[in-house]
């Protein structure tokens, strides 16, 4: 479901982190999740042009190694690697496929990754993988879309999103329709909107423990630029939301 309209998209991608949901909602309040990664080994899974992967090394991860099955995602962030290293290291491949690592990591993120999921046979391979790949206790942060989001609720356009539901199901939950309200082009994408108790049952049958959702906030940045007022809409019904747990 996911690739060919990441590959489409390409480097375009970047411009969602400067959409006020992201900027001032999303970046602020995973890096505030994940907390301290200095010294760390980080594991970026869906790591689409890097732009975690290198605000982690920035943020003193030793290594940081970033995975997306999109080969054209991927070719962003070596070009952005190259262009200011950072020494992240970036390749293609499929999470619910991954291979074998060089090693195990501290952390793993997953932003947008297993909401990708087709059903949870293939959400419970991406999950095993992770583990796999952590070391004894180590943490994995995700952020998705939140799993009980009301589409009746207010519009989101005013933080750069419209977020419609498909009509379609799917073993995991409904399909939703995410547009970036991005000049001069909107850009779409589609993707799974998997029930709260599926991801809990697939990471703890995968071993994960100490599952716990984590609320979206605004930034303090963000409420000085806009006010208060502006964010009551997006804290009243947000539509992502983070998730914690410990291998």
């Amino acid at each position: 479901m996911g690739v060919q309209q990441y590959d489409e998209i390409g480097e375009a991608f970047e411009g969602f982190k400067s959409l006020p949901l992201i900027r001032y909602g999303e970046v602020p309040s995973f890096l505030g999740m994940v907390g301290d990664v200095s010294g760390k080994s980080v594991l970026d899974l869906a790591c689409g042009t890097g732009f975690y992967s290198r605000e982690l090394k920035r943020r003193g991860a030793t290594d940081v190694l970033g995975v997306d099955i999109s080969v054209e995602m991927i070719a962003a962030a070596r070009e952005m690697e190259q262009r200011d290293p950072l020494g992240a290291r970036y390749e293609v491949g499929d999470v619910a496929e991954l291979r074998p690592l060089d090693r195990r990591f501290d952390i793993a993120v997953a932003v947008q990754c297993l909401n990708y999921a087709e059903d949870i046979a293939a959400m419970e391979r991406m999950c095993r993988n992770i583990h796999g790949s952590l070391v004894p206790g180590g943490e994995f942060f995700v952020l998705a879309q939140k799993p009980d989001y009301r589409f009746d609720c207010a519009s989101l356009d005013k933080y750069g999103f419209r977020c419609e539901p498909t009509g379609e199901e799917t073993e995991t939950g409904p399909r939703v329709r995410v547009t970036a309200l991005l000049e001069p082009q909107p850009i779409s994408i589609v993707s799974g909107v998997p029930r709260r108790e599926v991801y809990e049952k697939c990471l703890r049958v995968t071993g994960f423990s100490e599952v716990e959702w984590v609320p979206l906030q605004a930034s303090e940045s963000g409420i000085r630029e806009f006010g208060e007022d502006f964010w009551a809409d997006l804290l009243a019904h947000p539509p992502l939301e983070m998730l914690r747990c410990r291998a």
